[in-house]
């Protein structure tokens, strides 16, 4: 019985060795066509309602406009001169330095149409991108399209102000 054992042993060994190796293992890649998960795809779909990691923050930093501050504006006029001007120029004319070397130009904010539009408009945009406008949604951060949306709209506002709506001297000085 003593020498069953050891036998046995040997044997269960010799047979879980059947020269596969663990890096020699059949395998799917992500993008190969596959019934595995019944979507024809090797990727596991995603169960219904998931949500990015931080998504849900990002979303409700995107519905919601921050209070409009000296620093909001002052970060809007600093990021619209980096990532908007070189296009949209520092005006926002749409008349920028690519636009000079050949770009296709975009519209001025100082049209009605864009005057009107909400800010949140810009912030979409800015995110997502419009017509032959790159999405700078990886680049841009919820809060910073909010601030660039206020400093065009400072802009808008600057354009197409009149003398009556500056405040007088008299009353700045009380």
């Amino acid at each position: 019985m003593n020498r069953q054992i050891p036998a046995l042993l040997l044997a269960l060994l010799l047979a879980g060795c059947s020269g596969q190796e663990m890096a020699d293992q059949p395998s799917l890649k992500t993008d190969e066509a596959s019934d595995l998960w019944g979507s024809a795809s090797a990727a596991r779909p995603l169960p219904e309602g998931v949500v990015a990691r931080g998504d849900g923050a990002r979303r409700a930093l995107l519905a919601t406009p921050p209070p409009v501050t000296a620093e909001l504006m002052g970060r809007g006029r600093r990021l619209f001169g980096e990532v908007c001007a070189p296009c949209h120029g520092l005006a926002g004319d749409g008349d920028g330095i690519v636009v000079q070397r050949g770009f296709s130009p975009p519209p001025s904010y100082h049209t009605d149409r864009l005057r009107a539009a909400e800010a949140a408009h810009f912030v979409d945009v800015i995110g997502n991108g419009y017509g032959a406008m790159y999405a700078y949604g990886d680049r841009v951060a919820p809060r910073d399209r909010w601030a660039i949306a206020a400093y065009i709209r400072a802009l808008q506002l600057a354009r197409h102000a009149s003398a009556g709506d500056a405040p007088d001297a008299a009353s700045e000085a009380r």
